[in-house]
């Protein structure tokens, strides 16, 4: 799919039929036209600056949406409040708040550009989510659930994760590699029970899931 062609209908069109490939339920066609609305903006965005390496439609699609939306299809029904740690283009924090619309999103995002592009997305798209363009580790208040996806130095994000989860409540991270037991508790701390899940579509990308 050219850049030419990336209207949002047949983005989201393209979207669906990648998911049911995959095994994964289409999303409503109304919801599959807003991601691709959020789609052509990233593209249009990623010509002027590096939101994300991958640059094409069908490489965007298959990597960062399906993965987003197979987070979102696992997060717990109760959650009512989340944080995206180190949001980047808004990974997968802008697909939770699309699907999940009565959950209180905040996007973390501490570089400017990149908060700016955040700010961008949740007006065009209507979201009711809010950008924090700042470390995330600053934040004082604390969240049902922390998602980490594709962020620098992943031991640390996720320690730092772990402090901004409210008792009773979780994190979520798309990791490349899955560290032993002893290594998830040096990242997270003691007192997170986790499983770990495959992510559809890699052999090397891994949902990593832990609850207090």
């Amino acid at each position: 799919m050219s850049l030419a062609l990336a209207e949002p209908a047949p983005i989201g069109e393209r979207l669906n039929e990648i998911l049911v490939s995959l095994g994964e339920a289409a999303l409503p066609a109304e919801l599959a036209e807003r991601f691709g609305a959020f789609a052509a903006l990233l593209m249009r965005w990623n010509t002027r600056m590096n939101l994300t390496a991958v640059r094409d439609a069908e490489g965007i699609l298959r990597r960062h949406f399906v993965e987003s939306i197979v987070c979102t299809r696992h997060l717990p029904a109760e959650i009512a409040t989340l944080l995206d740690f180190g949001s980047g283009a808004g990974f997968p924090g802008i697909p939770i708040a699309l699907i999940r619309g009565e959950i209180a999103v905040t996007l973390g995002e501490s570089q400017g550009k990149k908060a700016a592009f955040l700010q961008e997305a949740v007006r065009v798209l209507g979201l009711s989510a809010r950008v924090y363009a700042d470390r995330a580790e600053k934040l004082d208040g604390r969240f049902d659930c922390v998602t980490l996806r594709a962020v620098d130095r992943m031991g640390e994000a996720v320690r730092a994760a772990a402090g901004l989860v409210e008792g009773g409540g979780g994190w979520m991270a798309v990791l490349t590699t899955l560290p032993d037991r002893d290594g998830i508790e040096v990242w997270a701390g003691e007192g997170f029970a986790w499983e770990s899940r495959a992510l559809p579509g890699s052999s090397e990308r891994i949902l990593l899931l832990g609850r207090r």
